[in-house]
């Protein structure tokens, strides 16, 4: 039989153990939470583009859908400026949102084997970063546009070009991603692309992922983890169907994260372990959402991110 003093003695310890759980139950969900909020999102706007609404109204879905950044193409704003837009008053309409250029889109053909030819796309690709410069964003993709096709470039040269493209987008104040493409004869593996990056000898040196291309190309995910936070600021986010089989895929098979069976439940622990300030950005070209509201797609593609994000971390 227990007396007054070692019930009071029962109830304190199991209050002790109680709140134990509650605070470390507390601090799970916190962390999870912050885990959560660590990750950056951004709108690829490739995602709505068919609609051809413009950079203005782009800008406009992304901040009303909730995103943080936007990822435009350097085309539209060009089509933009050539229409008589000022840089500075998109740049006014982005802060005016909170949104953060996180990325833009282009093809210069810096990778190509033909001097002359590569000489006029630096050049491109340095009006394309001061675009980019001009609306406050700091990085670019740089896929092996011009290169898809046709023979095997050196790796080592492919690490010399990306040097040249590096130093161009350090005097323009923009760093150019190195893109894997798995449609590509040329970097379409994820170790290609590690191997070009290390070898270019610039401390500039970045890739730019994307869930598709990295299935496309034949690569495995378990090579993230030897990435750190320099190496991979933003991955372009997506999902990929059980079929067709991965030969016969391309761009408008990509779905929504999460409708497909690309492996989230490691991919998502993975790449918080490599930076987890990392962005996500939504980039589709299904034929099935550009049909559809463009705010309705952004809305739906944060939340599928945000989804994948808190069922995995």
């Amino acid at each position: 039989m227990q007396t007054p003093q070692t019930r009071r003695k029962f109830l304190a310890t199991s209050g002790a153990l109680a709140s134990t759980a509650l605070v470390a139950g507390c601090a799970q969900t916190s962390n999870a939470a912050d885990s959560m909020k660590s990750f950056r999102y951004c709108l690829n706007t490739s995602t709505i583009r068919e609609k051809n609404i413009g950079i203005e109204a782009e800008i406009d879905v992304a901040a009303q859908a909730g995103y943080s950044g936007i990822e435009p193409w350097i085309r539209t704003i060009r089509a933009y400026k050539d229409s008589g837009g000022k840089l500075s008053d998109l740049r006014k309409r982005l802060d005016d949102h909170g949104l953060q250029v996180e990325s833009a889109i282009g093809f210069a053909n810096w990778i190509v084997d033909d001097s002359s030819a590569r000489a006029k796309a630096l050049e491109e690709a340095k009006s394309d970063m001061e675009l980019v410069h001009a609306l406050g964003g700091s990085r670019i993709a740089a896929p092996p546009a011009g290169a898809t096709k046709g023979a095997l470039i050196d790796l080592f040269t492919v690490a010399e070009r990306y040097h040249a493209l590096l130093e161009v987008g350090r005097s323009a104040g923009v760093v150019p991603m190195l893109e894997v493409w798995g449609h590509s004869v040329n970097l379409h593996r994820l170790g290609q692309t590690l191997f070009a990056i290390a070898e270019s000898s610039h401390t500039d040196a970045c890739m730019l992922l994307d869930v598709y291309h990295v299935f496309k190309g034949g690569s495995q995910f378990d090579g993230l983890s030897l990435l750190g936070p320099q190496a991979m600021p933003v991955l372009h986010m997506n999902d990929y169907p059980a079929t067709p089989p991965r030969e016969e895929m391309n761009d408008s098979h990509r779905v929504m994260p999460g409708d497909g069976i690309a492996p989230f439940g490691t991919l998502i622990k993975q790449l918080h372990a490599v930076n987890p300030a990392m962005v996500f950005s939504l980039e589709l070209f299904n034929r099935d959402y550009w049909k559809q509201d463009p705010l309705e797609v952004a809305k739906l593609g944060l939340e599928k991110m945000k989804s994948i994000v808190s069922q995995n971390l």
